[in-house]
């Protein structure tokens, strides 16, 4: 298979360019196909969530095993949405709440899904996870197909998330129809994952939309605390894509190191001596000269204290360590605040333990 590479410039869908890109790529979704498309959090890999057939082929594609349910994103009005009335039975009130308020952007609600929804969707289970994404492309793209799209990350099950197109065709090339180009994505996470039918609601994955912002809106939360050590394969089918799994890894061993600013360049450097013959990859902060660390090969990760750079730019820099050979990467930890949170998930679930 041949992987269709169609670029568009989010801030020009008018062109005639962008509207032929994207009605292929519809065209493409209509038929069955798989699209992997830009999202405000990171590229997903698309198919007509209606399709059975047709969602079984990103589990194929993408090696993920049945267990791991995928999100459905949706476009159109936030209320009185028909593709969101097609797929679920019910949307409690606290939901309502929560779309007014985030959607379009980084938030997927679990919801009960309706008849129409196939069980590939679900991994058999009774919620459905929907999203309204912020991204232009995505939601024009959406829209012309006029079909909700079952899109998990596009990469390789486990893998490192995709932040450009150039990490999707890394790992997909050939295994997929197409993919929409529209540059690096924004928040660089994938988005929080809520069931808010739960009393008090239940944090499944962090993202963009935080803690504190849900609470604000629609009242008490709790973040879900998986099994641990973290699991290969589950005994059962996931509530939420991710939970309880080791994911987002990059092939390099992954090394978390977690201290104050201040103290993160001398534990830094004893860390990296601590593995001779190797060669050594750090996500190294802003604030931190890279001269301090000769012996590393380093990524300018973002500033310490702006958690939305890092974020940006986290599976990115991942990648980029990868692509120059490190066997080993460390990575210090930020704070919880914000989307903080967001990123020591991911890291944790992607660290391989000492």
């Amino acid at each position: 298979m041949n992987t269709l590479r169609l670029t568009v410039d989010p801030a020009r869908l008018d062109t005639v360019e962008a509207r032929r890109a994207i009605a292929r790529a519809a065209e493409i979704l209509c038929s069955g196909g798989l699209v992997a498309l830009p999202t405000e959090t990171v590229y997903g890999l698309g198919a007509n969530a209606l399709d059975a057939a047709a969602v079984g082929r990103i589990f194929a594609a993408k090696q993920r095993p049945s267990w791991d349910p995928v999100i459905v994103h949706i476009a159109g009005p936030v209320s009185a949405n028909p593709m969101l009335e097609n797929l679920v039975d019910e949307v409690p009130a606290r939901a309502r709440r929560l779309m007014a308020a985030f959607w379009p952007g980084p938030l997927t609600l679990l919801l009960p899904r309706s008849a129409a929804v196939p069980d590939a969707v679900t991994a058999g289970r009774p919620l459905v996870g929907i999203r309204m994404p912020a991204h232009p492309v995505a939601l024009e793209l959406i829209r012309q197909a006029g079909v909700p799209v079952a899109a998990p990350s596009a990469n390789i099950f486990s893998h490192t998330s995709p932040t450009t197109a150039d990490h999707v065709l890394a790992d997909l090339d050939g295994r997929i129809d197409a993919i929409l180009d529209a540059g690096p994505t924004l928040h660089g996470v994938e988005s929080t994952v809520l069931d808010p039918g739960q009393n008090p609601m239940m944090i499944y994955r962090p993202g963009a939309v935080t803690a504190d912002q849900i609470q604000a809106v629609a009242g008490a939360v709790e973040v879900f605390r998986g099994p641990e050590p973290l699991q290969t394969e589950p005994r059962e089918a996931l509530p939420s894509p991710g939970v309880g799994l080791r994911h987002y890894a990059p092939r390099a061993r992954l090394i978390l190191v977690e201290a104050p600013l201040a103290e993160l360049p001398l534990l830094l450097a004893t860390t990296a001596a601590r593995y001779p013959g190797e060669k050594v990859g750090i996500m190294l902060p802003a604030e931190i000269a890279s001269s301090a660390l000769p012996v590393a090969t380093i990524f300018q990760w973002g500033r310490w204290a702006a958690a939305e750079e890092l974020a940006r730019t986290l599976y990115a820099g991942l990648r980029a360590l990868d692509a120059q050979g490190c066997s080993v990467i460390l990575c210090p930890t930020p704070g919880a605040d914000g989307i903080g949170a967001a990123i020591r998930d991911r890291l944790r679930k992607a660290a391989q333990s000492e």
